[in-house]
């Protein structure tokens, strides 16, 4: 179990490395979508390039964040029903989540995706729209964002079993965030000082 942790932790640091330089992606896009709305006002001009690249741009930040986001505990998550469970039922909702749902998806979207990539890669496929970029580009953010979004899956499942036995503190807390059993004990010193200065008074 110790070189899985090893592993996951390798993973987590790798995919954190990877997302300090994701976010230059969305500064891109944005001062491309400026510069873009400029020249088309003050020069009556713009090319569907421009456009192009933004969309480029944002489907790179977004699907190679989605790991980030994984490993930051902050996808969304229905929580109506999930929330009532202790944690440790929780764990093993997530475990049987990332086995079952979420790695089986990423390897069929990875699957699919390679020779999507490679087929537009070794065509050169080209935008059908004027003035248009090559696609291959943006058709590789496909199995590269997936790819990384299983690595962090894989990650996550194991600190998941790794907390299950006991080996890891849970890995769903951010450092310096307090478990629900911990912010309990809080309310309840925090009542019993309450209770001792009216007493007192």
């Amino acid at each position: 179990m110790q070189g899985l942790l090893k592993f996951s932790s390798g993973v987590d640091r790798f995919n954190t490395w990877i997302n300090k330089y994701v976010i230059w992606l969305i500064l891109g896009a944005t001062l491309i979508s400026a510069i873009n709305a400029l020249v088309r006002k003050i020069f009556n001009n713009s090319s569907n390039a421009f456009l192009e690249v933004q969309w480029y741009l944002f489907a790179a930040s977004f699907l190679l964040a989605s790991c980030y986001t994984l490993l930051q505990n902050e996808h969304v998550k229905i929580d109506v029903i999930y929330s009532r469970f202790d944690r440790m039922t929780q764990t093993k909702i997530d475990i049987f989540g990332f086995a079952f749902f979420m790695l089986p998806m990423c390897t069929a979207v990875m699957w699919f995706g390679v020779p999507f990539f490679w087929k537009g890669l070794i065509t050169s496929e080209m935008s059908s729209n004027a003035g248009g970029l090559i696609r291959w580009p943006v058709y590789a953010m496909i199995p590269l964002g997936f790819g990384l979004l299983w690595l962090q899956g894989a990650s996550e499942l194991i600190k998941r079993i790794a907390f299950l036995k006991g080996l890891i503190a849970d890995p769903t807390l951010k450092a310096g965030e307090k478990s629900a059993e911990e912010e309990l004990a809080e309310e309840i010193r925090k009542l019993a000082e309450a209770k001792a200065q009216q007493s007192k008074a």
